[in-house]
């Protein structure tokens, strides 16, 4: 009897990848509840209690924590994404991290296009001493949401490259209107001189304008989108990821009378019910629920 051909190390690479795939949803799915409700409670409160000196010095604005509870709350996008990651899309996340570094840096050093703003605290390990280095972990998934979100509840309209870029750029700049007035609020940055929205001039939002819109066409060129469209429709946790956004910054909005932004934040959260996996179970138990 012949001897059986050996395996292609590409057939083995498959197989491992779709393995570590499977293991890695089933972590995120097992711990869903803790992951986009638990975590950012928790988060809100322990930033709040940072701003309102309530904590003591290690634990205030502590930047291993801030980044651990990011990277967790992230974790549903990840995972959720990694299968429809390949070579041209991890390519165009790469400019897009190269231009979110770069645009943040002139932002710092130019006072443009957001207008004159500063970090008040270190977010971790900083780039030239001016950005933090997690910067693309903190903004690139904003806008992978905000895109996903839009393709989800546009339906057949996200046909049409216009209303699809459109609609999402719209959104990417919605949630900066809920981002930075809590960030502000927690000391997180500030904007000299304050703007007239709970700090935050206008030119920051034409400054989200400019950057969401070259980011939004990037993720856009990144992913097939029928593809990415089914992916979406089928992995109930993918969107997590902007329920613990909503909670943490809508929550933080609502605890300092940001009444706007908290608004803006239960806009979004009409757009998650609207996909259809967010109902009492996932509430209460953190079970998958069914998409549609």
């Amino acid at each position: 009897m012949a001897d059986p051909e050996p395996e292609s190390s590409s057939g083995f690479d498959e197989r491992t990848r779709t393995e570590v795939q499977r293991r890695l949803e089933a972590v995120v799915r097992e711990n869903r509840f803790t992951i986009a409700v638990v975590f950012p409670v928790i988060g809100a409160v322990t930033l709040v209690a940072s701003a309102e000196g309530l904590l003591p010095g290690p634990l205030a604005y502590n930047p291993l924590l801030i980044l651990f509870g990011t990277l967790v709350m992230r974790s549903p996008l990840i995972v959720g994404l990694l299968p429809k990651i390949g070579w041209w899309a991890l390519g165009c996340l790469g400019v897009l991290t190269a231009y979110t570094y770069a645009i943040e840096i002139v932002g710092v050093r130019t006072d443009w296009p957001y207008g004159a703003f500063e970090y008040t605290i270190q977010l971790g390990p900083m780039l030239f001493g001016e950005v933090p280095l997690a910067l693309p972990v903190f903004f690139i998934p904003l806008v992978l949401n905000a895109y996903l979100l839009t393709i989800l509840v546009l339906e057949e309209w996200a046909d049409s490259t216009i209303v699809r870029l459109c609609a999402a750029i719209v959104a990417v700049v919605a949630i900066d209107a809920v981002l930075d007035p809590a960030a502000v609020a927690i000391g997180f940055w500030e904007f000299v001189p304050p703007g007239p929205y709970y700090g935050v001039p206008l030119s920051n939002y034409l400054g989200w304008v400019i950057s969401g819109t070259v980011a939004v066409v990037l993720v856009d060129l990144a992913f097939d989108r029928e593809a990415l469209l089914e992916r979406v429709q089928t992995c109930e946790f993918i969107l997590d990821d902007l329920v613990s956004f909503v909670l943490l910054w809508g929550g933080i909005n609502v605890l300092y009378g940001n009444w706007i932004a908290a608004a803006v934040a239960g806009a979004f959260c009409l757009g998650l019910a609207r996909t259809g996996r967010y109902d009492l179970a996932f509430v209460r138990t953190g079970l998958p629920t069914t998409g549609r």
